[in-house]
This record gives C-alpha cells, sequence and structure tokens, in this order.
C-alpha cells in the first residue's frame, strides 16, 4: 500500500533526495518488453512459441491475471472484469504526478496473444488494426476521457512533489491519505496486509504550485478512491470546510457517474473512483 501510494504521488522516495522532480518520475504499466496491457489482464502465463525458441525466451514473472479463463474467451464476466483492470491501469496512469507513459495501441486494446518478447515479429501479432471493435472503441475513448481530466486540473500535473502538511497554521494539508471511513491512515493502517482500500485527497487550495507569471495554479479538491480487493466496500467521503459536495467524476465500474447520496459511495470490488468536490454557484 505504502509503495502504491508513493508512485501516485510522484515517487519522492527515489527522486526528492537528488533535488529532483515529480517530472523525473516516468510512469508506464507496459512498454516495449513484456505483455500488452490486454495481455496482462488476459494471460498467466508467456505464449511465444511464435519466437521459434520452444517458449524458453522472455520473462517468466509477469505479475499478471487472467481472471479465469487463459487467453481468449467468450464467457461475459471474464471479459467485463479484464476491461475494468484496463480501466483501472489507465486511470491510475493518468491520475499518478510525474510523466505518464503508454506503449503504442495499448490505448486500443492491441493484444500479442500472450507474446511477452515479440522482438523478432513483423507480423499481425505486433501490427496494430485500426479496424477497432466496439470494446476497444470504449477503451479509447476512456482513454481520452482520463487524460482529457489530468490536462484540465494542474493538480494533477504538479512541478514540486507534495509536502503533506498544512498550507498554514491550523491550514489544511495539500495531500493527505484516507481510509475507508473518510479518516486519515494511521500507521497501524499502513502496515495491515488485509487493507486494499486507499483515499488519496488533494486540495487545490492548498497547493503552493505557481505558474511562469508567479500565479498560485489553484485547482479542484479532488478524490481519488481505489479499491484492490476482492470485496466491495463502503467509502465515507470527507467533509471539507470549504461549502459544497462531492460529485463523481469517473467511476472504472460503472460506464457512468453516479449521485453521490449522503456522503457515501460504494467502491467496487477492483475499481477506481474519481472524485471533485463541486462548490454551489
Amino acid at each position: 500500500m505504502g509503495d502504491f501510494a508513493s508512485r501516485l504521488a510522484g515517487s519522492s522516495d527515489l527522486f526528492e533526495h537528488s533535488q529532483r522532480s515529480p517530472q523525473a518520475s516516468v510512469n508506464f504499466v507496459t512498454c516495449h518488453d513484456g505483455y500488452t496491457l490486454h495481455d496482462l489482464a488476459s494471460y498467466e502465463q508467456k505464449h511465444n512459441q511464435a519466437n521459434g525458441e520452444d517458449n524458453r525466451d522472455g520473462s517468466d514473472d509477469n505479475m499478471s491475471r487472467n481472471w479465469g479463463v487463459e487467453g481468449p474467451t467468450e464467457a461475459v464476466h471474464v471479459i467485463r472484469m479484464r476491461e475494468r483492470i484496463k480501466r483501472n491501469f489507465l486511470a491510475t496512469l493518468a491520475f499518478s504526478q510525474g510523466v505518464p507513459m503508454i506503449s503504442h495501441g495499448d490505448e486500443l486494446g492491441r493484444t500479442q496473444q500472450g507474446n511477452n518478447n515479440a522482438y523478432c515479429q513483423d507480423s499481425p501479432l505486433t501490427w496494430i488494426d485500426w479496424r477497432l471493435t466496439p470494446f476497444q472503441r470504449q477503451l479509447l475513448d476512456f482513454t481520452r476521457q482520463v487524460f482529457a481530466i489530468r490536462a484540465a486540473n494542474p493538480v494533477l500535473r504538479r512541478r514540486n512533489f507534495f509536502r503533506h502538511l498544512p498550507d498554514r497554521p491550523g491550514g489544511v494539508k495539500d495531500l493527505t491519505w484516507l481510509r475507508s471511513d473518510g479518516s486519515e491512515m494511521t500507521e497501524a493502517d499502513w502496515a495491515d496486509p488485509t487493507n486494499h482500500v486507499l483515499g488519496m485527497l488533494i486540495l487545490g487550495e492548498a497547493t503552493d504550485e505557481i505558474d511562469e507569471r508567479g500565479r498560485r495554479l489553484l485547482g479542484e479538491a479532488i478524490l481519488l478512491l481505489a479499491n484492490g480487493g476482492a470485496r466491495s466496500r463502503p467509502c465515507t467521503l470527507p467533509q471539507l470546510e470549504a461549502p459544497g459536495e462531492w460529485v463523481e467524476v469517473l467511476n472504472t465500474a460503472h460506464p457512468d457517474p453516479r449521485v453521490v447520496r449522503e456522503g457515501k459511495v460504494s467502491l467496487v470490488a477492483h475499481s477506481l473512483v474519481l472524485l471533485r468536490h463541486e462548490r454551489p454557484r
């Protein structure tokens, strides 16, 4: 959980001690070596027979999951889960501090049929087929959506690391890590191996970021909720000093944002939700 949080926040544990910024962190889920994003959620064993090395080449440690069936399937529940997992990865990438990198074709759900070492392939295995299926079009639209959200809110593109301190005496922190009950994470929570839910609260009003003209880059207050566990969890949303209400912007388990009622949301298993705090007009 701590490593996941650090990566979301730009990996200050790796870069800040050498006076580098979040831009030193190049974030990616997949790259030219290994599985594609689609295959990461579809295969648990490499399938490199087409490379002519008796499947001995390529890594055996892929940190992947097929969600019940190895490779292509018509099982609706498996397909739905795989699509959600791909959305989780893309959203996590878009909402992490640092420089995002997408391997070509992952935004389209490109597959190499489980081949994780396709260096020798110049064939349909590695080509991109631009004739998109309905699922591929949906994934492309989702990718555009999450990166449009990133571009619209400067708190997701910080030039400096979070301070984790109040902006003034008695003020609020720029970043707070939350439990599912809406309270701040404790040392015991970070060390709990059964905890799979994490909330990332970023307050735009507490930013110390400025633009080229010296103006503060005030973004919105946003809340990112992630559930890596196998069970859905109710999450209590934090109450802010500023008037307003939480509005769901994106949910990887539902195609359309849901209405937030009574300051709580149900965080579906293996899903991610992004909310923003909307002030009254």
